[in-house]
């Protein structure tokens, strides 16, 4: 207990300093047995589930804090989200709104609130955070495997430590690094990589995509090797079913397909199974942590302090009031009738009708026991999802076409096979319109269209682009009107907007080593 304490007190400390990838020195044996890894899995390793409180309009007063949610802004930057305003909020409140809407209008410095003042953009920190801490624990778990007799528990944490420091550079390089092409992976930019748990004394520059996919690769074979025939009895911890998921997903962004389709073979021998919502109860949650689909989670369900409803008068007396974000109606448009998932996976604003993504819970129930995440959340229909995109992208129009039509008569009133396209690419682009339907809002969108846009078979067209309107207040009626709107254009075109520049902090410490492709100032384009 004391070593365990000596090594906690060690990363409190380096977790109070805004440096980049805070290190952690394992010069001394602080943790000395297998329970003292475990606890500091749990205390370090893991994203945190923070309590959310949507009792006023001012939901991300707290979004620069290091317990503060993460990565809200992450749902706001692709094509399924835009503003939801009505009345008005005072400026000063720490709205959706007023305090995101630099990254959902992909500004020059985004972490900048609506009246020009910035806060700290913290998912940087919290992610090589929790990889310093991994690193000293698969450093000291090596040790301790060296020196005692086999033992399934610490066999169990390196599997586990080895995944999440996979998963953790995967968010890091899809969030902060250049998408991942096939043809220059090895010259791209990517994030630094640091896999030792040694103190470094030098400064940190990018690594190229391929250094970094590699390594997240060599991490989830670890983790394969290490959890192999294991899986927890609940998904709040890892087993091999989520690091199968997150190798598909990886081997999907880099164009491996034969490796998706190899890596799931006989996943379905685990267990998962899909939703039927033929059989959903309206007003249920679609998604939580006993579903059949539910592989892993962690982390926050932040969703229903983004986008919030239009009337919170129960709790502040804000009726017909919203300052927030709400899902786009070309998304909503592309739900079919028949499709059951318009149900399960919206709500509609108590005033205007609006639509909000409600897969777990809503805005007036939350934070309960069965909680899953709105990012760090695995589950099966994505596995069905990666598997059908991977056959088409291999010619295998047949076999991707079954993957479809299992999933689509869980989701469908009388779904039929009639209905998938015959060509190989309107099979492609259908399935990626799918992906969009089963999967929006739980953190995938985003990234899904970076890795579409430099895709080397079917790349998104040139003439791609995502609006998000802006809307101005008149006071005398009470009224906003829609003034233009904040255009992002393909990656060809306006490439440095797709990902997120590298908070100044981190910039700073490593005394400019670190850099930021430049964005342009962004105009608003009339009507």
């Amino acid at each position: 207990m004391k070593n365990l304490i000596a090594l906690l007190t060690c990363l409190l400390l380096l977790s109070s300093c805004s440096k980049f990838l805070e290190e952690y020195t394992t010069d001394q044996k602080y943790a000395s047995t297998t329970a003292d890894l475990e606890g500091l899995m749990i205390g370090e390793a893991f994203m945190p589930n923070v309590q959310l409180s949507i009792y006023s309009q001012s939901t991300m007063s707290d979004v620069s804090s290091e317990s503060a949610v993460f990565a809200p802004w992450l749902h706001l930057m692709d094509d399924d989200s835009e503003a939801f305003v009505a009345d008005f909020v005072e400026t000063s409140q720490a709205t959706p709104l007023y305090k995101l809407s630099g990254f959902h209008d992909w500004s020059q410095a985004p972490a900048v609130d609506v009246l020009n003042a910035s806060w700290e953009e913290t998912a940087w920190r919290k992610l090589y955070k929790r990889i310093g801490a991994l690193n000293a624990i698969l450093f000291q778990a090596a040790r301790l495997a060296d020196s005692a007799a086999p033992n399934p528990q610490l066999k169990h944490i390196r599997g586990e430590a080895y995944f999440l420091r996979g998963y953790y550079y995967f968010m890091l390089q899809n969030i902060y690094g250049s998408p991942y092409r096939k043809s220059s992976a090895a010259t791209d930019e990517g994030v630094p990589v640091k896999v030792s748990e040694k103190i470094d004394d030098k400064y940190f520059t990018r690594d190229n995509n391929e250094k970094v996919y590699n390594q997240i690769i060599a991490d989830l074979d670890q983790a394969a090797i290490y959890l192999e025939g294991y899986n927890p009895d609940n998904n709040i911890r890892v087993g091999i079913a989520a690091v199968k998921a997150l190798q598909s997903r990886v081997y999907l962004f880099t164009e491996q397909y034969d490796k998706v389709v190899s890596v799931l073979k006989n996943f379905e021998t685990m267990g998962y199974s899909l939703t039927d919502l033929n059989q959903y109860v309206t007003g249920n949650s679609f998604s939580y942590r006993g579903a059949s689909e539910s592989i892993f989670t962690m982390g926050s369900y932040v969703i229903p302090g983004i986008f919030m409803n239009d009337s919170l008068s129960s709790w502040a007396g804000n009726d017909n009031r919203v300052s927030a974000f709400k899902a786009t109606n070309d998304l909503i448009a592309t739900y079919d009738t028949a499709d059951l998932r318009r149900v399960a996976f919206f709500q509609r604003a108590s005033k205007s009708r609006s639509w909000l993504p409600a897969k777990y819970r809503t805005w007036n129930m939350y934070n309960d026991p069965a909680q899953v995440s709105c990012i760090f959340y695995f589950r099966y229909a994505e596995v069905v999802l990666n598997r059908a995109e991977a056959l088409a992208m291999m010619g295998a129009d047949g076999e991707s076409r079954v993957e479809l039509e299992n999933l689509r008569m869980k989701r469908f009133r009388n779904a039929s096979a009639d209905q998938l396209p015959s060509s190989n690419k309107a099979l492609v682009d259908f399935i990626r319109a799918e992906r969009r339907r089963e999967l929006c809002f739980e953190g995938h969108r985003w990234f899904d269209l970076r890795r579409y846009a430099v895709n080397s078979k079917y790349p998104l067209s040139s003439a791609f682009t995502i609006r998000h309107p802006v809307y101005s207040y008149d006071a005398q009626s009470n009224t906003h009107t829609q003034v233009g709107n904040y255009v992002l254009k393909s990656i060809t075109v306006d490439g440095p907007a797709w990902q997120v520049p590298i908070p100044n902090y981190a910039i700073e410490f490593n005394r400019g080593s670190l850099t930021n492709p430049i964005r342009p100032a962004r105009q608003v384009q009339a009507l």
